[in-house]
């Protein structure tokens, strides 16, 4: 499977990934992560936080949009090089988030892509910012013009 080429992005150029949010993502974040926050694992300790119950961690949410680049913009082989976040609101178990990414600026010496990112949960966004993604481009001639295959031997 491989990802865009730096010369297939463009200005404006968007794509979309959703996910529901489940109680096993939220067990399996916390284990990996190390983060057992009460507020994301224990019903009557969420109960009496700010949010009144349960929610997903917020990195959790900001997972997808590492998902959107890294499989669909621009795709596999691409290079998470920056992330921005800034947490609008919370997700809870059960909700479908749609993690976005628009392309708003392109470096070609750098062949580095910057988009816009957002996660949000029915029309609302939870979590917005700024990626920047490098795209690998093809290796290099070899000095003499010829592929090491070639001149084996």
């Amino acid at each position: 499977m491989d990802g865009m080429r730096f010369e297939e992005l463009s200005l404006g150029q968007s794509a979309r990934f959703a996910k529901t949010i489940t109680e096993a993502d939220i067990l399996l974040f916390s284990a990996v992560s190390g983060d057992n926050n009460p507020v994301h694992l224990d019903a009557e300790a969420a109960a009496t936080s700010f949010f009144g119950e349960r929610v997903a961690h917020g990195m959790l949410t900001a997972s997808l949009i590492s998902g959107l680049l890294g499989t669909r913009l621009p795709g596999p082989g691409a290079v998470y090089v920056s992330q921005t976040l800034r947490f609008r609101g919370p997700v809870r178990i059960g909700q479908t988030v749609a993690a976005t990414a628009e392309v708003t600026a392109l470096d070609p010496q750098r062949r580095r892509a910057t988009l816009r990112t957002t996660c949000s949960v029915a029309g609302v966004v939870v979590l917005d910012g700024e990626a920047v993604v490098m795209i690998p481009g093809p290796p290099p001639p070899s000095p003499h013009g010829r592929s090491d295959a070639s001149s084996a031997g």
